[in-house]
């Protein structure tokens, strides 16, 4: 199964830093990468990728640097972890947005591996959609352990 990579880990995690900053102000990638341990040259690269779909803003100049392109109440983790590591679905066939049916399953639409995975991928997806980057700036973090419950 898929997991988050180091891409959408640091994405979050440069998303929480911008999202704690003052209304107005901007921060350096620099001081992102130093404050969240995250390689600056890949930083660099995730920063470009959250730019161009909409979720941070870039200035340029003496006060320039990165800021969230929308509020953080409206940012949702499962947008940030779409964009960056892709599908959420553990496999290729239980993707809505990136369906690849398996070489070797003869029918979709009854195979028992599929229909469990449609599930693990609707779990996740129910988790991270209703998760936004101010419940994590915030610290209500979305779910906790003690209050989830899933029948799979």
């Amino acid at each position: 199964m898929s997991m988050l990579s180091n891409k959408g880990k640091y994405g979050i995690k440069a998303l929480v830093h911008l999202a704690r900053l003052p209304a107005g102000e901007t921060a350096q990638g620099v001081d992102i990468a130093q404050a969240n341990q995250i390689p600056k040259k890949f930083l660099d690269g995730i920063l470009v990728d959250l730019r161009k779909t909409g979720l941070v803003n870039s200035k340029k100049g003496p006060r320039g640097g990165y800021s969230l392109g929308q509020p953080a109440y409206q940012i949702r983790l499962g947008d940030v972890v779409r964009t960056l590591d892709g599908p959420l679905a553990p496999i290729a066939c239980a993707s809505k947005s990136s369906f690849k049916a398996c070489d070797d399953c003869p029918d979709v639409y009854t195979c028992g591996v599929r229909a469990l995975m449609l599930q693990v991928r609707d779990a996740i997806a129910s988790v991270l959609d209703k998760t936004t980057l101010a419940d994590l700036r915030d610290g209500t973090g979305g779910s906790t352990v003690d209050n989830l419950m899933y029948h799979i």
